[in-house]
């Protein structure tokens, strides 16, 4: 079970790594609870194409974390994160409350703007003004998890007279999570969210670069009247454990920055690191991620619980 660790420590479950099956995916689950893991995460995308790749698509997130919060008992969950632009505003923010019942109180709202055009265009989503069309979604579901209800008609989406009913476990609705960095989303989310989070790809795995990013989160946050302890900052880590070669399973790695790597001190010591840059929580990005994986964070966390 977790102790006084400096922070939280999550993975994300398998997306396009490979295939896998609901059967893979509840032993993970259970045995990131065994090991005392703090919380479990799913990407929410649709379809993947490369140009010198086969396609991909993972599993609908909403499907996987729905029974993942039947099948646990204690890790939070969340997308990591939720294209607010896949789904009704106000069927997402139904879809969160009702997560957040089956969990018992355990699910972190992340949401984002959306960014791949693949699959953007293969189900029907419109890409254009996606910023625009995020200020919209952002207002109807924070404002029906928060409050209840809402009477919104707006350039890309209506919610007239719309409750939100029955109301989740918590009355405030979950915390929500904001997965971007750039100044205009940052500015319409900073007077909100309760936490941001960063892809190991924007501060190059690498806990001062980290540091660097969220102090841009910090004058965004000052900027909208809020102490910057208000937002709690998140970070997904590249971690390559044995057997990792890429995480995309047979072919060519292509990691944009180093993992982190080596025997379980060292990878505690570095991810301690990530505490003192400011992250409160980790979502780890596994390579590769299989079961064996996560049972090999156990001594991770022992040293990061008497660090």
């Amino acid at each position: 079970m977790p102790g006084h660790r400096p922070l939280l420590v999550g993975v994300q479950l398998p997306e396009v790594e490979r295939t896998v099956r609901w059967a893979d995916l509840l032993d993970m689950a259970q045995a990131a609870e065994a090991i005392g893991l703090d919380s479990l995460w799913v990407g929410d995308h649709l379809l993947y194409h490369w140009p010198d790749r086969r396609p991909r698509g993972p599993w609908e997130a909403w499907s996987i974390l729905a029974a993942l919060a039947a099948v646990t008992e204690r890790v939070q969950l969340g997308p990591l994160v939720t294209a607010t632009s896949f789904r009704s505003p106000p069927l997402l923010a139904k879809m969160a409350a009702t997560v957040d019942e089956i969990s018992a109180g355990r699910l972190i709202l992340g949401l984002g703007a959306g960014w791949n055009e693949t699959e953007y265009r293969a189900y029907g989503f419109p890409y254009d003004q996606r910023v625009a069309r995020f200020e919209e979604a952002f207002t109807i579901i924070r404002t029906l998890l928060r409050d209840g209800a809402i009477d919104f008609e707006g350039r890309f989406y209506s919610a007239r007279d719309c409750e939100l009913l029955p109301r989740g476990p918590r009355p405030a609705g979950p915390p929500l999570l904001i997965g971007s960095h750039g100044p205009r989303m940052l500015r319409l989310t900073a007077p909100h969210v309760d936490a941001w989070n960063a892809w190991h790809d924007w501060f190059g795995n690498d806990p001062a670069e980290f540091a660097k990013v969220s102090a841009t989160v910090t004058d965004a946050v000052v900027a909208a009247g809020r102490p910057p302890t208000a937002v709690g900052r998140t970070a997904a880590v590249l971690v390559q454990l044995p057997g990792g070669v890429g995480r995309i399973q047979g072919e060519r790695p292509r990691n944009p920055a180093p993992p982190v790597a080596g025997p379980p001190d060292v990878i505690a010591e570095r991810l301690a690191a990530f505490a003192d840059a400011g992250a409160s929580h980790l979502q780890l990005v596994l390579d590769p991620i299989t079961v064996a994986s996560i049972r090999a964070l156990e001594p991770v966390l022992q040293a990061l619980d008497q660090s």
